[in-house]
């Protein structure tokens, strides 16, 4: 593979990920929710055995040693590759012998690692990212050996940050797949170019800890890593890289299926060892928190897109100074809680949140956010622009910073904007917007808003363009009926023609 080259990078890479899909699909594998999992840590293991074996060569060279995190025959070149000595072994064995050994064997080593005495942080990525796995999904030895050789061939050179990028970005196709409307998968995905929007909005900076609560498959950590990487510049070294990734990002995630994707995400777009947490982040309560090191206890920057319409119990909502059941707003409180003081931060919420003004909890927060944060903009999304992951509800993005109150809000409005499942939200949406942002200028999607209107409103934040056209149609019912009349005509004549060719 020509890897200066990165379009052919990225086919050859593509053709190799979606040719082990089609072997998975033919193993029963048949929704992304199931072979999304599966390749990842399969993925993750073939990227972590080119790593090590480089790091082990690297330390040969200057008479160092080196401790790998796996040894013989739990490393990908001893079991997976077509000519691994535990592969070849397996080839001659009983019937289910290569099945026998991931699903008996390999599957548990991994599992075990995290509770290791003395466990790397390599180690413990390594037991998260299979824990949920108990066995592989696929049906057959035969089918299995496929997939193995399908990831194998990915040729992935010198397998630095360049290098995987465009494995990282076919990954990010895979995970497009499982965020798909009837996939059951888009409570998990941001679409990318909201994610690209927002990050570019706020900007963060190498030297910046970014923290998301509820991260998902970390699309706003990776984005972030991609920003702040592009932000140090092109003689950064690879230990800057490294560093700003393993002790710069920290994510929570609640959900099994998606905890490991999340760090084999993080993983295959160069981050070594994501600072990730396994468990409700608005309970506080861990199911895992190995990785969780060396956190602040506030962030600089904070990008998010908290789940839509969910429900906590009492005893979760006691740990909040507004109490409620949705979710949405507990989160803003953690956001309001946890940012450092002059932290940003950019996050989608749902429309409820904008206008809701009957609950408590809602008006509270709202006001505590306009008084403890300047809240500078509000971009008013379109209707349809979580559609293709699952979730039809109208959405919009706060920037906010901590530490002045707000005085007055920047309001752009993209909710005439036509996104389908085909034709989705981009990035050149937001031309306009971030042309006018620098000055907040005012035009017909922006509009400003004082303090007062949005407390004389109950703290209803909705944004209501005041300067949209609205088209009205003049004419009168008889003129209406009579253009009907004359169309009616048409068709007929057009009719008419039709038969008489027909005849």
């Amino acid at each position: 593979m020509a890897l200066d080259d990165p379009t052919t990078a990225r086919a050859d890479i593509d053709a190799a990920v979606w040719g082990a899909c089609d072997v998975l699909r033919r193993s029963n594998v048949a929704g992304a929710l199931q072979y999304v999992p599966e390749l990842s840590w399969l993925l993750f293991l073939r990227v972590l055995d080119l790593r090590e074996e480089r790091e082990g060569e690297e330390a040969a060279a200057f008479g160092n040693d080196f401790t790998p995190s796996l040894a013989a025959p739990y490393r990908w070149r001893d079991w997976a590759a077509p000519q691994g000595v535990k592969r070849l072994e397996l080839a001659t064995g009983a019937l289910g012998a290569l099945k026998g050994f991931v699903d008996g064997e390999l599957l548990p080593h991994l599992r075990s690692l995290k509770d290791s005495p003395g466990a790397s942080a390599r180690q413990k990525v390594i037991g998260e990212i299979v824990a949920s796995t108990e066995r592989t999904r696929v049906d057959t030895d035969r089918n299995l050996g496929d997939v193995l050789d399908r990831v194998h061939a990915l040729d992935l050179a010198g397998e630095d940050y360049n290098d995987l990028f465009p494995l990282s970005q076919v990954y990010e196709g895979l995970l497009l797949k499982m965020g798909e409307k009837g996939n059951d998968g888009g409570q998990f995905f941001t679409p990318r170019d909201v994610i690209r929007a927002v990050v570019k909005t706020i900007d963060p900076k190498p030297g910046e800890t970014v923290y998301d609560p509820c991260c998902g498959t970390a699309g706003f950590l990776i984005e972030a890593f991609k920003r702040m990487r592009s932000n140090l510049g092109e003689e950064a070294t690879g230990a800057e890289i490294s560093a700003m990734g393993d002790r710069r990002l920290y994510g929570r995630e609640k959900e099994n299926l998606v905890f490991p994707i999340a760090l084999a995400n993080m993983v295959l777009h160069g981050i070594d060892t994501p600072n990730l947490w396994h468990g409700n982040t608005l309970s506080g309560y861990a199911q895992y928190e190995g990785l969780w090191q060396s956190v602040p206890p506030l962030f600089d920057v904070i990008l998010t897109n908290p789940p839509f319409g969910g429900q906590e119990n009492a005893d979760v909502q006691t740990n909040f100074a507004y109490r409620t059941s949705a979710t949405q707003i507990l989160f803003l409180q953690h956001v309001i809680d946890t940012l450092a003081p002059d932290g940003r931060c950019g996050m989608v919420v749902d429309e409820g949140v904008m206008f809701r003004t009957n609950e408590n909890a809602f008006v509270q927060t709202k006001r505590k956010l306009l008084d403890s944060c300047d809240l500078w903009a509000v971009v008013s999304l379109p209707q349809g622009t979580f559609s293709a992951t699952g979730a039809g509800v109208k959405t919009n993005l706060l920037f906010f910073t901590k530490g002045q109150p707000t005085e007055r809000t920047w309001y752009y409005d993209l909710s005439d904007v036509k996104v389908t499942k085909k034709k989705p939200l981009t990035m050149a949406s937001f031309d306009d917007f971030f042309a006018k942002l620098p000055g907040r200028e005012d035009g017909e999607r922006s509009w400003t808003v004082e303090r007062t209107a949005i407390e004389a409103k109950n703290f209803d934040f909705k944004a209501v363009n005041p300067n949209r056209k609205v088209e009205m149609d003049t004419r009168t019912p008889l003129e209406i009926v009579s253009e009907i009349e004359a169309r009616g005509v048409e068709v007929a004549a057009a009719m008419t023609r039709l038969k008489e060719l027909l005849s």
